[in-house]
């Protein structure tokens, strides 16, 4: 049996990069996968094909994960189509980098509103669900600057600390109704937005990691598989570092 046979998966921001990893490796391992994307476009059209053509029922839906009802309307859907949601993946995120002295407050509200309060309105969305199925598992992908800090990222670093911050109390306020809770805190990861660094500053980055290379976003979706499935039955509140020893 597949590990995540029979359950269904909820993922924010996944029609490309480490959201798209997850949804391809959750339906790999047998899950039924809604997604959402700000448009469901010809990259969100493809990679539902994707999904459907592992054989698992999968949908993508056009919701802007920041808008609080936007995201209650989109859970309310999914439960519609599929019938309950057992996975809960926020992934959804964008950077503005930027020094403190110069970081504009549109810079600081963007990040912290599209990475944190999405994450919040859709666990607030789907514990009501998972309340009533007794049963279900949340993932914040946050981040290693989450923990550690990062110079020119305060706005991204706060709302990836925010990020598991609302995990861990979430675990805490669910976890009699068998709702677990968890974070994986990603390091440097080949993605899109990676791949516009130039060799020599991905080079210095791969210096710091002890494996000595960058993660890949399969990397990180073997993860939240593990804290999908029932392996992890008994792991809630926690952060778990996917960076190739970066941060210890």
């Amino acid at each position: 049996m597949k590990l995540l046979e029979g359950k269904t998966a909820l993922i924010t921001g996944a029609a490309r990069g480490i959201g798209k990893a997850i949804a391809l490796k959750f339906a790999q391992e047998g899950a039924q996968v809604a997604f959402t994307d700000l448009a469901v476009d010809e990259v969100a059209s493809a990679t539902e094909s994707e999904l459907l053509a592992l054989g698992v029922k999968a949908k993508a839906y056009a919701s802007n994960a920041a808008v609080f009802d936007d995201a209650h309307q989109v859970v309310d859907r999914i439960v519609k189509d599929f019938g309950r949601i057992d996975i809960l993946v926020n992934n959804a995120g964008i950077t503005r980098d930027g020094l403190m002295l110069r970081m504009t407050e549109q810079q600081w509200d963007a990040v912290l509103t599209v990475n944190l309060k999405s994450a919040f309105n859709f666990i607030h969305a789907v514990s009501p669900v998972m309340m009533r199925q007794k049963g279900g598992s949340i993932i914040n992908i946050s981040s290693v600057v989450g923990v550690s800090g990062n110079a020119g990222q305060c706005n991204y670093s706060a709302s990836k600390a925010g990020m598991i911050g609302l995990a861990k109390s979430i675990a805490k306020e669910l976890g009699s109704r068998g709702v677990r809770a968890n974070c994986i805190a990603p390091g440097f990861i080949i993605t899109d937005m990676t791949n516009a660094l130039s060799e020599e500053v991905r080079k210095e980055w791969e210096k710091q990691i002890p494996l000595r290379r960058g993660g890949t976003p399969a990397d990180v979706a073997n993860v939240a598989a593990f804290l999908a499935s029932d392996l992890s039955s008994y792991v809630s509140g926690q952060v778990i570092h996917c960076c190739g020893g970066m941060n210890m």
